[in-house]
This record gives structure tokens, sequence and C-alpha cells, in this order.
């Protein structure tokens, strides 16, 4: 498949957000201009290495990849990368002590990452509960969730000065005696609009609400327990809070540390804003997303994957985003230290719901879930064959000898995890493909006209293509299609076109899941997806699919209900959709 021709959308977002601005904030590079620079200054990073002395051939290599849009980097490293900035890391977790001291320096570090244009994830479950004493003062503590909202006040003033908006994510324990409050912080309309909000449930608080047993708080400060609460009202009242706003979303965190690679360093803290980087404290991450769409050929007068050309775009990922991790210019030195130490990096794929069209296979069905899993494994193989291949000749990464690989007595690998599926916002948007794994979210929709995207997107071109074909394509139906953003209603059609291209909230919630659990299988992260579902949908269904979402061993869960959310990104007949994407604040996680 030859990538299309860029949008009008894609190429106005990356005049806001992308391309080199001289000091009066005049543009002075061009779209090539840009591949070229970050190619070059990611190849330049081989010459620490002696075995990589021709870095023009590799800027060459990084730059078909990049031009071609088979393969792209997260945000940060497309704006920065061989500018004076220079950093180009996605993720940060930073971790918040119970302390005043430690609460603002978490606050000053998370500035100067956002500043930059990284997302920063925190988890608040170590400040003591709303009412505890404060020694120092005598006086009561105000809790969690209004530090939260000092965190969401930085995100921001820090907005306009970004070279992205301010992301977070926050993440509060099941057993933290504030866990109501919490849950029910997003009913205030506008409250926290730089948070996703997600709650960190653990094996002990599932079992109990399944059994109907009381469950206990525990104050993280005194290791006190803080009170009881039946464990499976609590559960209720976090599906409802979901039902009613789209969050919390919920965070496996037993599921999520079985998968640590280094548990000797510590619990995986809490992940970045969209949910799929599980991060220790200070950790970061580079991201990196393949357009699986691009890797469709024919053959014998069939539409295949290239399985050849998607394994050789997986392992130049993967010496691409090690080199990030290399030339990256780190915020503070903590960050910079376990960063290098254990080298994380997150090869994905985007454009699945395009694949899937391009073979006329529908999104949820049982050869869709069979062509994920298919499509993730090659992915998987052939990053973890091209990091223990660096490892050979650059070394393994420096805490490889503790960690759980080394265990095992696996062969040394250079990162310590190489593979993460992320939502793409952007780089989907400049890529012309779907996001990450997310089926079509509609058909045709309007975006706002803002600073970073403009215009009407649809019908999806396929779509008009099989119309055409069947001899269907009227101008009545073109209208319709643009005014809805769906074909479900249209009995007109054949019934395999509208299953074809169901959109998300027409998607049961059991194949959305069946989608992220049989990628998950396959990723050493986590996976960004939202579970979309109807607007006739009940707090019973959230908590059904949360239960699922744990049975198929995701590592977390996000549930949009449709119009739960009075503001969104995209727009059918006036009602607003989610946008999952790096460029606004992200929906999915998990």
């Amino acid at each position: 498949m030859v990538s299309p021709e860029l949008s009008e959308g894609a190429r106005h977002l990356l005049a806001a957000r992308y391309l080199r601005r001289d000091e009066h904030g005049q543009i002075v590079e061009s779209i090539d201009g840009m591949f070229w620079r970050v190619a070059n200054a990611i190849a330049a990073a081989d010459r620490a290495f002696p075995d990589y002395p021709d870095t023009h051939a590799t800027a060459e290599r990084f730059h078909e990849a990049l031009s071609s849009r088979r393969f792209l980097p997260n945000s940060p490293t497309l704006i920065n990368a061989g500018t004076e900035l220079g950093q180009l890391m996605a993720c940060f977790v930073l971790p918040v002590p119970d302390s005043l001291h430690g609460i603002f320096t978490a606050l000053h570090d998370a500035a100067l990452i956002q500043q930059s244009g990284g997302g920063t994830g925190f988890s608040f479950s170590r400040l003591r509960p709303a009412g505890d004493l404060v020694q120092s003062t005598r006086r009561p503590a105000s809790g969690p969730v209004s530090f939260i909202r000092l965190f969401d006040a930085m995100s921001q003033v820090i907005a306009g000065e970004s070279v992205r908006g301010g992301a977070n994510m926050g993440v509060l324990r099941v057993d933290h005696p504030d866990i109501q409050r919490f849950i029910s912080t997003k009913r205030d309309p506008g409250a926290l609009p730089h948070f996703n909000l997600s709650v960190g449930v653990t094996d002990a608080f599932l079992n109990a609400s399944r059994c109907g047993e009381i469950f206990t708080f525990m104050n993280p400060h005194s290791g006190l327990a803080g009170g009881d609460v039946d464990a499976s009202a609590l559960l209720d009242a976090i599906a409802e809070a979901a039902w009613t706003t789209g969050e919390p979303g919920l965070l496996f965190l037993d599921r999520i540390e079985r998968d640590n690679p280094t548990p000797a360093l510590g619990h995986l803290e809490t992940t970045n804003p969209c949910g799929e980087v599980p991060l220790l404290p200070y950790e970061s991450c580079c991201l990196g997303s393949i357009n699986v769409a691009a890797f469709v050929r024919e053959t014998s007068g069939q539409l295949v994957l290239d399985e050849t050309g998607l394994t050789a775009t997986a392992r130049l990922a993967v010496h691409f985003l090690d080199n990030v991790v290399e030339a990256t210019r780190y915020p503070v030195p903590e960050i910079e230290s376990i960063s290098r130490a254990n080298r994380k990096i997150g090869v994905g794929i985007m454009g699945l719901a395009d694949l899937l069209i391009e073979l006329g296979i529908p999104y949820g069905s049982r050869e869709s879930i069979r062509l994920a899993h298919h499509v993730m494994a090659i992915v998987q193989r052939a990053t973890v064959d091209a990091t223990r291949s660096l490892a050979a000749i650059r070394g393994p990464f420096p805490n490889f000898g503790i960690s759980r690989f080394a265990g095992h007595g696996e062969p040394p690998r250079r990162n310590a995890t190489v593979t993460t599926i992320a939502p793409t916002g952007g780089i989907s948007l400049i890529a012309g493909c779907s996001s990450g794994i997310e089926p079509l979210y509609a058909l045709a929709y309007e975006r706002p006209s803002t600073e970073l995207c403009l215009g009407t997107v649809g019908p999806h071109p396929i779509l008009i293509e099989t119309l055409e074909r069947l001899g269907l394509a009227d101008g009545g139906l073109i209208r319709d299609i643009e005014l809805s953003g769906r074909i479900a209603h249209r009995d007109d059609l054949p019934e395999s076109v509208r299953c074809l291209f169901r959109t998300a909230s027409e998607i049961p919630s059991r194949e959305h899941l069946a989608v992220q659990a049989a990628i998950q299988r396959h990723v050493e992260n986590a996976v960004s997806k939202t579970i979309n579902l109807p607007e006739t949908a009940t707090a019973c269904d959230v908590r059904a699919a949360f239960l699922l979402a744990r049975r198929l061993g995701c590592k977390g869960v996000t549930i949009y209900r449709e119009g739960s959310r009075p503001r969104q990104a995209l727009n059918v007949l006036g009602h607003c959709l989610a946008c999952v994407g790096e460029d606004v604040i992200p929906l999915s996680r998990g």
C-alpha cells in the first residue's frame, strides 16, 4: 500500500506543532526537511558505537521509514530532535512523596517535562488522607485530591508555552481511604481537564468484590486500617462514575507487576497519561508506531500482509528508539540515571482498523482477533530479536543482570521493554491511518477549527471504493454518511458492508476487549485502548466490562459511553465524539 498524500488536517497539524520556526514565529522547515532533521539527529547517536560508523546510511534508512510514514516516533522526537531543546521522550513517571518538599519537587520536575512536550504519570497513593494530622503544623491534611488539583493548575499554566498541551495520569490505589472522593472528582464539569484518572485495583479487592466481602482501607502514612467498605458496592461506585463521565479507568496493579522486568528495583509506580507504559519512579520511555496498513500487498490477485516488510521495519524501529534513549536530553538527573540503566522503549502499531478493512475483515470478528494476534506476534518477535542483536554489539541495558530476563537465563537485551500500544493521535493523522488499535470512531466527522487540526474527515476512502464497486455511491447515501458518520442503519446496503464498516460504539464491548487482550499477549508494556459503549449502556455494562478485562488478562481498562462528556474533539451531527490522541488529553488507557 502506497502511503496516501498528506491530508489538509495533517499539514495543518505539522505546521502548528512540528515544523521549526524562526525567532519571528515563521515556519522555516518543509515537511521532508523535518523528516531529514529527525533522521540525521537520531542516526548521529550511532557515533557512540564503533560498529556503526556510517551514520549517513543509517540516516537514509531512518528517513525512508519516516517519509513513507510506515514508522513514526512519538511527537516529542519529531518536534525536538535536532533542536536546542532536545527532549525526545514521550512518557515520564514521577514519584509523589508524602511531604511538602517532595510534592513540590515533583511539581517542578513535571513542569520541566511538560514544557518540553512530555506526558507525566503520578501515583498519589503515598499521600496521607484528608483530615489526617500533619505533625509539623498540627493541622489536618488536605488529601490527595487537593494536590491533584494543584498539579492540574500547573499543567494549565505550562500548556500555553509547551510544544504540546500538558497531559497527566493520576492514580490512587483502591485501598486508599480517600478513594471515594477520588472517583467522584470528575463529576464536577470541567474538573481536572489535564488529567486522566485511574483507580489502581488489586487482586485482593477484585476477589473481595466478587465474593461480597468487606474491604479494608489502609492509611499510607500510619500503615493502620483506615475504615471498611463493601467491596462490591465500591466497584459499583467506580463503574457508575465511569458510566457518567468516562472516568476513572482501572489499572490492574498485580497484573502489571507480574511483567515488571526489573522487580529488584521496586514496584512499578504508575503509568503514563494513556496507560500504555507502566514505569518505575523517574523512568521515561520513548515510543514509536508502525502503520500496519502500509504493509498490505497484492499476491496472486489477493491482498495479504507483507510480513517480511513488517519484520524489517520493526527491527529498524528498535534501532531508532534505542538511539533516542542515547540522544535525548533528560530534564532531571534522576530521570537520566534510571532511563539509561533500563533503556525502555515501546514499538507499537497503528492503522489496525484500516488493515482489517483493506483485508475485508470486520473489527471484533474471530478472524480479526486471529489477525491481531498474528500481527503483534510478528512485531514482538522482531523487536526482541533486534534488542538482543543490539545487546551483542552495544551491550545489554545496565540493569540486565538483576532483571527477570537474566534470572530466567534469557539472552542479553539492550532494552528492558520493547513493545507498547500507544493511542497515536497526532502521528496517525500524519501517517494517514486509523489510531492505534482502535476501530473507526466514525466513517465521517468534523474536527473543530483549532490550532491543531481542521476540517472534515471522511467518508472513509475504502467505503467509497466499495460503494462505487457495488454501484451504490449515490449523492444521497454519501450525504447521509457525512451527516451520521455511520451506515449500520442503512438496510439498503449489504450486511457484509455494514458489518465491515461498524464504528466504535456499534462494536460490543466484549469484542473491543477481545482485540485488546489479543494484542496485550504480545506486548511487554501495556495497551492504550478505549472500550466504547453506546449511549444506552448501563453502569452494570461498565462493571461487566471491567471484570471481563481482568479475566482476559488486560493490564487496564478504559470505558467511554457515548455522550457522557459534554465536550469532545470529534463531531458528528452535533453529537460530540471522543478523540483518542496525543495532542488533546487522551481518553484511552489500559
